[in-house]
C-alpha cells in the first residue's frame, strides 16, 4: 500500500487491508489532525481492501466528524462500490459523485 498528498487530498494505492491498516491509519489521523476542511481520498489507484481497511476509512470517517472536517472518497472502484452498498455504508460516507446502486453490475 501507498499513500502520497496532503491534508487535504491523499491518493491511497495497492491494498488497504490487515497489514498497512496501521500505517494508514497514522496517515489518515495526521491529516485530519493537521488540516481543515474537507479531506478528499482518492481511492482511484486502490486495488482492493478488507474489513480491517473498511475500517480504517470508517475511523477516519468518524475521527474527521469530530475535528469538524469531512472525508470524502473519490474513484471508488466498482468491486468496492457494491461492498458499500451492499454493507449500506454508501449512506453514510461522503462519496464524490454518489454511488448509483442500480447501475453497479451484479457479481
Amino acid at each position: 500500500m501507498h499513500i502520497r498528498g496532503d491534508h487535504a487530498e491523499l491518493v491511497v494505492g495497492g491494498r488497504l487491508d490487515v497489514r498497512s491498516a496501521a500505517d494508514a491509519r497514522t496517515v489518515l489521523h495526521s491529516a485530519l489532525d493537521d488540516g481543515a476542511g474537507d479531506l478528499v481520498l482518492d481511492l482511484t489507484e486502490l486495488d482492493s481492501w478488507d474489513a480491517t481497511g473498511l475500517g480504517v476509512i470508517m475511523g477516519a470517517h468518524r475521527r474527521a466528524g469530530r475535528a469538524g472536517r469531512r472525508l470524502v472518497l473519490r474513484g471508488v472502484p466498482p468491486q468496492m462500490q457494491r461492498l458499500l452498498v451492499a454493507t449500506r455504508l454508501h449512506r453514510i460516507l461522503a462519496i464524490e459523485g454518489g454511488i448509483a446502486a442500480d447501475s453497479l453490475p451484479r457479481v
